[in-house]
C-alpha cells in the first residue's frame, strides 16, 4: 500500500499537533505519578524507567516499528516491517524532486508523519506503565532491553490488530480485531491498558516480591507528586482520546466530554468505596480513581453518551478500588497497582461498550442496554481475552530469556540500599549539610 497523496486539512492538522503534545506529556506525567508512589530511595530510578520509554520506542518506531504496526497487512496479524524503513515515503513527496503540486502523504486528512509521531506516543506510555509493577527491584539495563523487546514483540502486533483498520490506512485489509472481529476500541483499552496490565502481572510474578513486602510499610513518599502526575495524565488524556478522532470535529468534542466525565465519576466512586471500607477518603485514592476512570473510557469514549461515560467511570472506579487489594490476598507484588487499575479498568471499559454503547455516538453501535443484544459484548470479550493471553505469554518468554542471560532483578543489597544511588549515582533529595562552611560562606 502506498500512502495517499494530498493536501492536509489545516484545522485537523493543528488539532493533532496539540493532541500529540498532550500524549507525549503523559509519559513525564506518569513518571511523576509513579515517582511519588515509590520510596524516596528509588524515585529517580522509577522516573528514569518511565522517561527511557521515549527514546527506546521512538528509535524502534522510526526504524521498523511504525511499518510493522500500520504497514500493509499480513494476514490480519502484523504489518509489513519493510514497507516504510526509516519512515520512508511518509513525509514530503516521493522521489528527490518531491511532489510537483506540493501534496504530501496523508492518513485521512492529516500528514502521515504526524500520525506516526502521535501513535508513537501511545507506545511510549504503554511500555512505561509496566514499570509500575517492577518498581524498586529491576536492573535498569534489563529494563531497557525488556522495553525494546516488549514493544517489538507484544505492543506492535497488538497495535496492528486493534488500530490498523483498513478504513484508516486505505489498505484492502487490516488488523483482525478491528476489521474481522469488529470489536470496538477507540483509543486503546486493549492495546494499551489490557496489554500493559496483563504484562505487568507476569513481570511482577517473575521478578518476585520486594524485600520486606508485605510485612514492611512501603507508603508513597510524595503524595503531591502523585496528585500532580494524575493531573498531568488527565490533561494529556484529552489528546489521547479526542486526538484519536484525527479531526477537529463533533466526534472529538463528544469524546472530550466523555473523558472528563468518566475520570470525574471514577474519582467519586473510588472515594465512596474508601469512605465505606476504611472511613476516610484519601488523596492517593482520588488520584488513583481519576486514572481508573480515564483507563476505562479509553476504549469506550467514541461509543457512549456522556451519561454512559459516567456509568463507565463509576464502575471502573469502584472495581479498581477493590481490585488493588487482591495483591495482598493472592501475594503478588504489583508495586504500584498496574494490575488493579490498568488491567481491571481496561477490561471494565472494553466490556461495558457491549452494555452501554449508543447508536447516537461516532461508532454508531448499540450495546445490550440500548437494544443491541449480546452481539457486541461477545466481540469485546474475545478481544480482551486474546490480547491478555498473548501479552502474558510473550512477556513471560521475554522475561525468561532476559533473566537467564543478564538477569532481571537487582542485587538484594542494592535493592535494600536504594536503586537511585547504586544504579544512577544520584539522590532525589540532598540532605547533606556542608559543615565546613558557615553562614558567611553562603553564595560565596
Amino acid at each position: 500500500m502506498n500512502p495517499i497523496l494530498g493536501h492536509a486539512d489545516g484545522a485537523d492538522t493543528a488539532w493533532l499537533l496539540v493532541a500529540f503534545a498532550l500524549v507525549l506529556l503523559m509519559t513525564p506525567g506518569l513518571a511523576l505519578f509513579y515517582g511519588g508512589m515509590v520510596r524516596s530511595k528509588t524515585v529517580l530510578n522509577m522516573m528514569m524507567m518511565c522517561l527511557a520509554a521515549i527514546p527506546v520506542v521512538w528509535i524502534i518506531w522510526v526504524v521498523f516499528g511504525y511499518s510493522a504496526a500500520f504497514g500493509p497487512d499480513k494476514g490480519g496479524l502484523i504489518g509489513d516491517p519493510g514497507a516504510y524503513p526509516g519512515l520512508r515515503h511518509l513525509f514530503g513527496g516521493f522521489g528527490d524532486a518531491g511532489s510537483p503540486d506540493g501534496s504530501s502523504p496523508l492518513v485521512q486528512h492529516v500528514p502521515a508523519i504526524l500520525f506516526v509521531a502521535f501513535q508513537a506516543g501511545f507506545a511510549m506510555v504503554t511500555v512505561a506503565l509496566i514499570a509500575g509493577a517492577v518498581a524498586d527491584r529491576m536492573k535498569f539495563v534489563a529494563w531497557l532491553l525488556f522495553a525494546g523487546a516488549w514493544i517489538t514483540l507484544v505492543y506492535i502486533p497488538v497495535a496492528h490488530w486493534v488500530f490498523a483498520a483498513k478504513s484508516l490506512t486505505g489498505a484492502s485489509s487490516g488488523g483482525w480485531i478491528v476489521d474481522r472481529l469488529h470489536a470496538l476500541d477507540f483509543a486503546g483499552g486493549t492495546a494499551v491498558e489490557v496489554n500493559s496490565g496483563a504484562s505487568a502481572l507476569v513481570m511482577a510474578l517473575i521478578l518476585g516480591r520486594r524485600l520486606g513486602w508485605p510485612r514492611d510499610p512501603m507508603r508513597p513518599h510524595n503524595l503531591p507528586f502523585v496528585m500532580l502526575g494524575a493531573g498531568l495524565l488527565w490533561f494529556g488524556w484529552f489528546g489521547f482520546n479526542a486526538g484519536s478522532a484525527l479531526a477537529a470535529n463533533e466526534s472529538a468534542a463528544l469524546i472530550t466530554a466523555n473523558t472528563l466525565g468518566s475520570g470525574a465519576a471514577a474519582m467519586v466512586a473510588w472515594l465512596l468505596v474508601e469512605q465505606l471500607r476504611h472511613g476516610k477518603p484519601t488523596s492517593f485514592g482520588a488520584a488513583s480513581g481519576v486514572v481508573a476512570g480515564l483507563v476505562a473510557i479509553t476504549p469506550a469514549c467514541g461509543s457512549v453518551t456522556p451519561l454512559g461515560a459516567l456509568a463507565v467511570g463509576a464502575v471502573a472506579g469502584a472495581a479498581s478500588s477493590y481490585a488493588i487489594e487482591l495483591k495482598y490476598r493472592w501475594k503478588y507484588d504489583d508495586s504500584l497497582d498496574v494490575v488493579g487499575v490498568h488491567l481491571v479498568s481496561g477490561i471494565v471499559g472494553t466490556l461495558m461498550i457491549g452494555l452501554v454503547a449508543s447508536g447516537d455516538t461516532p461508532t454508531g453501535v448499540k450495546g445490550l442496554l440500548y437494544g443491541g443484544g449480546l452481539d457486541q459484548l461477545w466481540r469485546q470479550a474475545v478481544a480482551v481475552l486474546a490480547v491478555g493471553v498473548y501479552a502474558m505469554a510473550v512477556t513471560a518468554v521475554i522475561a525468561f530469556v532476559l533473566d537467564k542471560t543478564i538477569g532481571l532483578r537487582a542485587d538484594p543489597q542494592h535493592e535494600a540500599d536504594g536503586l537511585d544511588d547504586v544504579l544512577h549515582a544520584e539522590s532525589a533529595y540532598d540532605f547533606h549539610v556542608d559543615r565546613g562552611r558557615g553562614l558567611s560562606g553562603l553564595g560565596g
